[in-house]
């Protein structure tokens, strides 16, 4: 049977179909700088050339089994197609939340590329096509932690800039617990927050950490965290089991790049400055204010200045609302609709990043911070470590310890440290609604997934059917907002 089908075949157009596909592979292989994947050439000889193996054995058959085995085919082959092409070319990826508002909205859908920064060599290859983390219906783990491999990335078309929008995984999704009600909470923020309940019932008279050295701040904080991880871990039922992901099947976030490696940040009175210099706002950059009302806002005012129901819910619970510049001007014009109208200053200090130490710092008053460089030297202090912590032990794998106000890096005392990735500021639009750098840290390099270049498709979640559809938004290119 293979015999007749090859005497069929014009070898000529074989061979032509066959050097094609060759030239193609070795391009891709030698732009991965992976030749693991030579093994598989025999294989495609085979299919084009000599047909040793019957790779569509089914199509001999009668009845189902033609029919189910074509269906197979066809679905193992779009999965495999799907499954390389969102590992190396692109990537369809929804905003999940409002943090980017309004520059991108709840519902947008983006396509992101992967070779606009270089796309990563997987670290756990072995995954379920079209899914990041979760198996859906099923609720498993949908990848393999082995293999794993270290981090790689393949040359891509240029670099993170400055202002760029972009897509990564969570930094501090590396551990959380299980339990479906909690997956999206910060696993840190969370045993920080419960240690400090624990902690205040059990000793009334709070603690002035502006009082104590270095040294007796991160004790008293580690303290609060693994006081609030022991209380996770003895209430299963409530909370699940802690578990922790790789870094490239962890939440995927988007965030506007504000800070780049080797430049210094600092937040004042809510303005980003990069190495002393205010850094542009967005153009639909948003801040929280307080509003009295005279009356309710109509709904067509909402819908002109974009105006959400969870914007709405939060004035109403909270007495303030999130607006863009446009916005606030526009209701504080509309004195019928408006009583008065005024920023929200109000910030905790604690709650910022890092948690290890009493910094004062707040979302809107921060820094300064020198955001690592692959290759540059900081030097280490009581006054500092806390912030450079997490990218020396957790993102580039050291055993770090600190005592006696002495830091010691892999056992041996160390007064500096040189990194080996770069980092990332990342923070969203929605300035006093999104979780970001503020709160969790740097973003290294290997975190980095792409960059959306356009919106394919928007719907809004306020509004059902073809009202929903967001019709100006669709293929609005990514770049365009700024």
């Amino acid at each position: 049977m293979i015999d007749k089908e090859k005497a069929k075949l014009n070898m000529r157009v074989q061979w032509t179909k066959f050097t094609v596909v060759i030239i193609l592979y070795l391009l891709f292989l030698f732009w991965l700088k992976s030749w693991l994947g030579l093994i598989v050439i025999p294989f495609i000889y085979d299919v084009y050339i000599t047909k040793k193996i019957r790779w569509q054995w089914w199509k001999d058959s009668e009845g189902p089994v033609r029919f189910i085995m074509s269906w197979v085919d066809a679905l193992v082959f779009a999965l495999v197609a799907v499954y390389f092409i969102n590992l190396y070319f692109i990537q369809n990826f929804v905003i999940p939340s409002s943090s980017l508002e309004k520059s991108l909205l709840t519902g947008d859908y983006l396509l992101v590329s992967k070779i606009s920064y270089g796309p990563r060599i997987p670290q756990t290859p072995l995954t379920m096509p079209l899914t990041q983390h979760t198996m859906p219906l099923f609720g498993v783990k949908s990848y393999v932690e082995w293999p794993h491999w270290d981090y790689r990335r393949v040359k891509g078309l240029g670099n993170v800039k400055l202002n760029d929008i972009v897509v990564f995984n969570y930094p501090a999704g590396d551990t959380l617990v299980n339990a479906e009600r909690y997956q999206a909470a910060d696993f840190y923020s969370m045993c920080n927050q419960l240690g400090e309940q624990i902690y205040e019932q059990q000793n009334p008279q709070p603690v002035d950490l502006s009082q104590l050295n270095r040294q007796q701040q991160r004790d008293y904080l580690i303290g609060l965290y693994n006081l609030g991880k022991r209380y996770v871990e003895q209430n299963p039922n409530e909370y699940g089991d802690i578990i922790t992901r790789p870094t490239d099947r962890r939440e995927n976030y988007v965030k506007r790049c504000v800070g780049l490696p080797g430049q210094t940040l600092q937040i004042k009175n809510h303005v980003v400055y990069l190495d002393g210099k205010p850094n542009k706002e967005p153009d639909n950059v948003q801040y929280t204010y307080y509003i009295e009302r005279n009356a309710d806002i109509p709904e067509e005012l909402m819908h002109e200045l974009g105006i959400s129901m969870e914007d709405l819910t939060s004035l109403n619970q909270f007495g303030y609302m999130p607006l863009t510049k446009h916005a606030y001007d526009v209701l504080k014009s509309r004195k019928d609709i408006v009583k008065s109208i005024r920023l929200n200053t109000d910030a905790m200090v604690g709650e910022t990043y890092p948690l290890t130490t009493y910094t004062g710092w707040t979302r809107d008053n921060y820094g300064p911070v020198w955001i690592p460089k692959r290759g540059a030297t900081v030097k280490l202090t009581m006054d500092n470590i806390a912030i450079y912590e997490r990218p020396i032990r957790t993102y580039e794998g050291n055993n770090l310890e600190v005592k006696n106000g002495k830091i010691f890096i892999n056992g041996k005392l160390a007064t500096s440290y040189t990194f080996k990735l770069d980092y990332y500021w990342m923070m969203g639009d929605n300035r006093h609604n999104s979780a970001d750098s503020r709160y969790w840290g740097f973003v290294p390099e290997d975190h980095i997934v792409g960059k959306p270049i356009f919106i394919w498709y928007s719907s809004d979640p306020d509004r059902k059917g073809f009202k929903g559809i967001r019709w100006s938004r669709l293929f609005k290119m990514v770049d365009g907002i700024k």
